[in-house]
Formats: C-alpha cells, sequence, structure tokens
C-alpha cells in the first residue's frame, strides 16, 4: 500500500518536472560513459534521472551556485550504477550538496588520551553514513575522461556499500552470489594492486589501498569508466562487480 501511494506521489512531482529531453541530451552531451545507453536503455537512464531529482535534493556549499545542468550531470552520474539494480538502493538519505571546489570538512580524531580532536582535510567529496554525500563541481568537471576516475560514481558506490555494515568493500550482495569468492576476488585483486603499486605501476588509483571501503569505490570508478581496462588487468573482480552491479559495460 505505501509503496503504491510513494509511486503516486512521485508521478505527480514527476510532472510537474520542469526539465526536458533536450535538456538532459545537453548537460550529459559530454560524458562518454552516457553515451553506451542507447535505445530503451536510454530511455530508462533518462527516466531513472529524473526520479531521482524527485527524490533527492541538492543544497549548494558556501555562496555556490547549482544549476539545473550541474544537477541533470551529477544525477545521471549518480543513476548508472543502480540502472540494474532500482533507485530504492539509494533510500535512507536525501541531500547532495555541492562545492564549487575542493572543500574541507572536520574530521573527529581521537588521541591516546581519548580527547577528539577536529582535523581539517581538503577533500574532492564525501559520503556520509545515514546523512548526504557532498562533492565537488570542480572534481566532478574532471570526472568522466574514460581514466577510471569519477568522483560520483566513487561516493554513490559508498552509498550502496554502508548498506551492509558500513562502507567496508561488503555491499549487500543477491541471492545467488558468493560471499566468499566476493571476498577472495577482492582480496587477491588488493594484493595484486599492492604489488603493482610497489613496482611503480599501479592499474587503478592507488588510493583503492586506503581500506577495502576505497578499494570497492575507487573498483567501482574504473568499472563504469574504463570497464576494458579493468577487465583485462582484472577479471575476476570484474566479473564480481557485473554480477553485483548487473550491467556489462565493457560487452
Amino acid at each position: 500500500m505505501f509503496g503504491r501511494v510513494r509511486d503516486w506521489l512521485e508521478d505527480r512531482k514527476l510532472a510537474r518536472l520542469p526539465v526536458t529531453r533536450a535538456q538532459w541530451e545537453n548537460a550529459i552531451a559530454g560524458w562518454p560513459v552516457a553515451a553506451r545507453y542507447q535505445g530503451a536503455d536510454r530511455e530508462r537512464l533518462f527516466d531513472l534521472t529524473r526520479r531521482f531529482l524527485v527524490r533527492k535534493e541538492f543544497a549548494a556549499g558556501g555562496e555556490f551556485t547549482v544549476t539545473d545542468e550541474m544537477q541533470l550531470l551529477i544525477a545521471t552520474m549518480a543513476v548508472v550504477p543502480v540502472f540494474g539494480l532500482g533507485l530504492d538502493w539509494y533510500d535512507g538519505w536525501y541531500t547532495l550538496i555541492v562545492y564549487e571546489d575542493t572543500f574541507v570538512t572536520p574530521d573527529n580524531e581521537m588521541d591516546e588520551f581519548g580527547i577528539v580532536h577536529d582535523a581539517g582535510r581538503e577533500l574532492a567529496g564525501e559520503a556520509w553514513l545515514q546523512g548526504p554525500v557532498i562533492l565537488s563541481w570542480g572534481d566532478v568537471l574532471e570526472s568522466g575522461g574514460e581514466d577510471g576516475y569519477n568522483v560520483v560514481l566513487h561516493e554513490l558506490a559508498h552509498k550502496l556499500d554502508m548498506r551492509r555494515e558500513g562502507p567496508n568493500g561488503a555491499p549487500p550482495l543477491h541471492a545467488g552470489m558468493d560471499p566468499q569468492r566476493w571476498h577472495d576476488v577482492f582480496t587477491e585483486a588488493w594484493q595484486a594492486l599492492e604489488r603493482a603499486e610497489q613496482g611503480g605501476e599501479p592499474f587503478i588509483d592507488p588510493y583503492a589501498l586506503e581500506d577495502p571501503g576505497e578499494f570497492f569505490a575507487v573498483a567501482t570508478e574504473s568499472f563504469f569508466e574504463s570497464p576494458a581496462h579493468l577487465r583485462q588487468v582484472l577479471p575476476a573482480l570484474y566479473e564480481q562487480l557485473s554480477l553485483f552491479y548487473r550491467q556489462d559495460p565493457g560487452a
């Protein structure tokens, strides 16, 4: 019953959403990943983008102005990971905050005496558990060059990961997926990246080695932005991500 009411309310909001197909096409024209979605898939991508816009709220960080075109591009990037999963995977949070450039957010750090200190870090993006996604527009513009970097995909991957026990690189897997296989494949990929980094030739962003949650987020970026490369260097990892996201961008 609740689901039907929500769908009805969402459809009413969609009918009032002032977004045309031409505006959307113009906003995403510079993102090569979007070009993979054609025919019925492109219609679905447009529909998911519009539904994302009515379910989520965009807010400006500082005195920055977030335009409709910015929202359309960010929303489209955000729905690509859930294209095969559904927007309900993003339930439980509502706000995206967009700064003009990198931003500083306090990190609470506890010392050996149990005293909490605020330490600022300059960030391109951040995802809070049961809280907002925060993005730097400057880094959004640098995303999508098919080099494996995309701050929107990265932060939204964290949101998917957080659906099960926090951002630990182990999102809720679908029926039929083997958690042990997931763990083994990601462990082997981690070790391979460590060896490559030590040799000075990392095949994906070595920031992935910060922790398992970052590894999943960086791997997600590569999966969508440079799928052929990821499938070549880490075929087993590519396969697990394809099963999870229910997409095969390297096909």
